[in-house]
């Protein structure tokens, strides 16, 4: 039978509803401040340069990227990337996203060995990331047991790559924070940024543990339920806001925040 229940479902619909929760919370947070203009009228784009050249990165370029929230800083090429609601804007959010890249492009100048561990483990995320579902959902249409377990461990590879990366981004937050408030910024605005890295950095836990109890029950159960696939969590942290904190790997190596 395709379709039955299992107690383990419950860890799928936990997991989901946990990222559903944090994707909100953050996005409620930026969407709040993102409406606060700073008293400094600094564009997020000046912001970051000005991190960028106050820190020794004088040679780290920075460029207006399209879509929403893609901002991300790209280790390969030197190159931070700001999203164009970021990259022109002087919103208290802005700011503090653009600061946070920042904080990225100073770990890479001062050689962050996390960030070294987590760019090197790229490819073995998009592959886990690519190839989990199809081989997970093709191994049960086939009945064959060792297709999903091989899906379940391309899974757990990502599992492994959103682990890392959060002491990446928690740091990169820290240093944004820190050198906002040595005198960039005034006391109030510095809050909102702490609201919006705060609330990045819940979605980023959370959903680390929304993958973790999808992965668990894909181990214990046999099959999903009806209507909700084992990384149901994943397809959540793949939201807008949600992927621009959850860090999904693309193939040039860029990370996003």
């Amino acid at each position: 039978m395709f379709y039955y229940y299992d107690p383990t479902y419950w860890l799928i619909i936990l997991g989901a509803i946990v990222a559903l929760y944090a994707q909100i919370k953050v996005s409620t947070t930026y969407s709040k401040w993102s409406k606060v203009p700073s008293s400094t009228r600094m564009t997020g784009a000046q912001m970051a340069r000005q991190i960028l050249d106050d820190n020794g990165c004088e040679n780290v370029r920075i460029e207006r990227i399209s879509g929403k929230l893609t901002d991300h800083y790209d280790p390969e090429n030197g190159v931070l990337r700001l999203s164009s609601e970021v990259y022109g804007s002087d919103s208290v959010a802005a700011l503090g996203v653009a600061a946070h890249e920042a904080g990225h492009a100073i770990q890479d100048a001062q050689d962050y060995a996390p960030l070294r561990i987590r760019s090197t483990m790229v490819p073995i995320a998009n592959i886990g990331s690519g190839a989990s579902i199809p081989l997970f959902m093709l191994g049960l249409i086939l009945s064959w047991e060792p297709l999903v377990k091989i899906g379940i461990f391309c899974f757990a590879l990502a599992v492994l790559f959103y682990v890392v990366t959060l002491p990446v981004e928690f740091n990169a937050s820290g240093r944004a924070v820190q050198v906002l408030e040595s005198g960039y910024l005034p006391e109030d605005e510095v809050r909102g940024v702490k609201a919006v890295l705060s609330a990045a950095a819940l979605c980023c836990r959370r959903t680390a543990i929304a993958v973790a109890a999808a992965q668990t029950g894909a181990h214990c159960g046999q099959q999903p339920p009806q209507g909700l696939s084992v990384p149901a969590a994943e397809g959540l942290m793949k939201g807008d806001f949600c992927r621009h904190v959850v860090f999904i790997a693309d193939q040039r190596g860029a990370l996003p925040l």
